[in-house]
């Protein structure tokens, strides 16, 4: 008689340990002195299926002996004066639950009084050309402030790996350039972006779209999806066909469409072959969405 098999083992679950300041974060982060790989996934909370990619990619590459380490923070410095930042979406009990669910160990939500704690910072990182581009146009100083915060929790978190999501594009090649320029000890990975089955990228600014205004967001990645289809042609093909999308579009107040070249992230001339990304940035009713593919060009 055959000998029964034995039960299959539950896969091990893991809770997420919230932490408030650095000092509980470091001995919540680092128990003892084992030498296992971790990892950081940086978020502002309002975390969705595409931060769970993220956490869940940052899993896989430390492995199950690894750790995975969840910031969550809304940083004033990446906000404008004209932007409101007491509006954007805070959702800490959820974010937590997110985040142990999909492999995080930790989670560092820090008061801008840790993070900052001599006050708003005298002295900050600049983006240089790179920040001033695109998303930088619409949002001077943006970038500067994303990668002053991104420092320093890459200096308290102390990673081997760092990811972050390709849906924010510019902000992903920045980052990789200062950790190149400033010799960061830390491998920074792009994780593709999530989107809905109608093709809508997820967003935490999703939620503020009416029924009628999500329907006319989806013009943005049909434009997007338009161009990838023609990249065989050259980026005027490309250029062209993502353009007669959004023409065609209602309700899309556009900000730019461009083929941008990802090392500099400069706009692509018209010779340009190999990888690109075509991103574009409009608002939709009174929500401002961005969105971008990645396509070789021919």
């Amino acid at each position: 008689m055959a000998r029964p098999k034995p039960a299959a083992k539950a896969p091990k679950v893991r809770k997420a340990q919230l932490t408030h300041t650095v000092g509980d974060f470091e001995a919540a982060f680092w128990p003892d002195e084992s030498p296992v790989d971790n990892a950081v996934v940086m978020t502002m909370g309002a975390l969705h299926e595409g931060h769970a990619a993220l956490i869940r990619a940052a899993r896989k590459e430390v492995g199950p002996e690894g750790r995975v380490a969840v910031t969550v923070f809304v940083n004033p410095l990446q906000f404008a004066p004209s932007e409101d930042l007491d509006r954007y979406p805070r959702s800490l009990a959820a974010d937590v639950r997110l985040a142990e669910e999909h492999g995080a160990d930790v989670v560092f939500a820090p008061l801008p009084e840790e993070v900052y704690p001599n006050g708003t910072p005298q002295v900050r990182l600049s983006a240089g050309p790179m920040g001033e581009r695109f998303e930088g146009a619409t949002r001077p100083g943006h970038f500067d402030g994303v990668l002053t915060v991104v420092a320093k929790l890459l200096h308290i978190t102390d990673p081997d790996y760092a990811f972050f999501g390709e849906k924010d594009a510019q902000q992903l090649a920045i980052i990789q350039r200062m950790v190149a320029d400033l010799d960061f000890d830390v491998e920074v990975i792009g994780v593709p972006t999530i989107r809905e089955t109608d093709g809508l990228a997820l967003s935490s600014r999703n939620r503020y779209l009416s029924e009628t205004e999500r329907t006319q967001a989806l013009a943005l990645s049909r434009a997007l999806f338009a161009g990838r289809d023609v990249a065989a042609k050259g980026p005027a093909a490309v250029r062209e066909a993502a353009a007669q999308v959004l023409a065609e579009a209602d309700g899309i107040d556009l900000d730019y469409l461009a083929l941008i070249d990802p090392h500099d992230f400069v706009e692509a001339p018209d010779d340009f072959q190999g990888e690109a990304v075509l991103a574009v940035a409009a608002k939709v009713g009174s929500t401002r969405l961005i969105d971008n593919v990645r396509l070789q060009v021919r």
